[in-house]
């Protein structure tokens, strides 16, 4: 049967090399906290408040799993919108091919959204990944057109008309461009989807999403535009190669609403690596096709960075300080996203831990809950950022 090496975010988020890093710190310090707002009762000031200021939404994505009660309180406090980190991936959605669709912990992660009113984005309609122990790869490429069709898009007519107007957003296609691996248009070849079912797959999402939920923001959500990473690849090429498939999915009527933009940050040598003048430009032009964007799953991946917790903090800090001033200057970035809160729920500790042996320090809260210097750095660029028209008003106000 048909195989092909799957290029997920997972490996491109794999550790650079161990280097010198030469981060400049440059972020407020816990005396100098005041520049992001007085504390309120319960903890410090609400990340979503901050945001509000700028005209921006905050988020943070969270699974039932990490709802324990210390850290359901904080994401209820901090985050003005939920993004399903893990409750509608296929392995929960629909564990083999011939399980019914399951949608219990969908249901329980909204029910945490509406107990804190916040507003939701529903992840992910179609990706080649999440699937679990319960499929194999002839499950998936051993299908032919119809059932193939048959398989995704009924999955997806289900699952929009069972949460139709209970999400604000959908990330209907997540990480389906590539510049390697791809079409004359950008859309990546060595997904299975494509192969089963063709290149229009894509576009089909879209217009299933727009029936079955129509008011909720259609996105395309897509990785790997800051820096280059520990392959080699630019992600020049990438920005490239996502705007070819997106203008080929306008073109053809997909109804895209607008663009998500991962940020998984990579610490390493951030601070040389990071074109500012590039990422800056990349933004303008999705902002030129009227698009909003959204920041959708952002943490910084701490390899290349010292084992000690302080001055990893203040480094982690420092990525996400020297990012956001870039990104939230431009306007047509409406919400951002954190890929969680705390230290002690992160993918990266399971998925790609530390040489070190020592916990990933990626967000802006640690393992017991408190803030970090990555907290005020966020903070403090919400806060700071130039004023838009905010996307959608916050359920926080009721």
């Amino acid at each position: 049967m048909h195989q092909t090496t799957r290029v997920d975010r997972r490996s491109v988020l794999k550790g650079a090399a161990a280097g010198a890093v030469g981060l400049a710190v440059g972020v407020p310090t816990l005396s100098e906290a005041a520049v992001a707002g007085s504390p309120d009762r319960g903890g410090p000031r609400p990340l979503w408040k901050h945001a509000e200021a700028s005209g921006i939404v905050f988020g943070s994505s969270i699974a039932t799993w990490q709802l324990d009660p210390g850290y359901s309180r904080l994401h209820g406090r901090q985050a003005g919108l939920l993004f399903t980190e893990d409750d509608l991936l296929w392995y929960q959605l629909k564990p083999r091919p011939h399980a019914p669709l399951n949608f219990g912990p969908g249901d329980r992660i909204l029910h945490h959204a509406r107990r804190h009113k916040q507003l939701t984005i529903g992840a992910h309609l179609v990706w080649d990944e999440g699937f679990g122990e319960g499929w194999t790869d002839d499950d998936l490429w051993g299908l032919d057109r119809q059932e193939a069709t048959r398989l995704l898009y009924g999955v997806i007519r289900r699952e929009v008309a069972h949460f139709r107007g209970r999400m604000n957003g959908w990330i209907v296609a997540n990480e389906v461009t590539d510049p390697y691996d791809s079409d004359r248009y950008g859309f990546r070849t060595n997904v299975p989807w494509y192969n089963t079912i063709g290149p229009g797959y894509i576009a089909e999402c879209f217009h299933l999403a727009e029936a079955g939920d129509p008011g909720a923001l259609r996105i395309l959500n897509e990785f790997g535009f800051e820096t280059v990473n520990e392959f080699g690849d630019r992600p020049e090429p990438r920005r490239r190669a996502f705007l070819k498939a997106l203008d080929r999915l306008l073109d053809r009527g997909a109804p895209v609403q607008a663009v998500g933009v991962q940020g998984h940050l990579l610490a390493d040598r951030f601070a040389r690596r990071f074109d500012e003048r590039g990422y800056r430009r990349f933004l303008g032009e999705i902002a030129d096709r009227g698009l909003p964007i959204l920041i959708t799953e952002m943490d910084v991946f701490d390899d290349g960075l010292p084992t000690a917790a302080k001055p990893r903090d203040r480094m982690v800090a420092d990525v996400y300080r020297r990012y956001l001033d870039v990104t939230l200057d431009e306007k047509a970035v409406k919400v951002v996203v954190a890929f969680g809160l705390t230290d002690r729920y992160t993918w990266l500790d399971e998925d790609r831990p530390r040489d070190d042996g020592t916990h990933r320090r990626p967000l802006a809260f640690d393992r017991r809950l408190r803030p970090k210097p990555a907290y005020y750095a966020i903070a403090h660029a919400l806060r700071h950022a130039p004023l838009r028209r905010q996307l959608w008003k916050l359920e926080k106000y009721g």
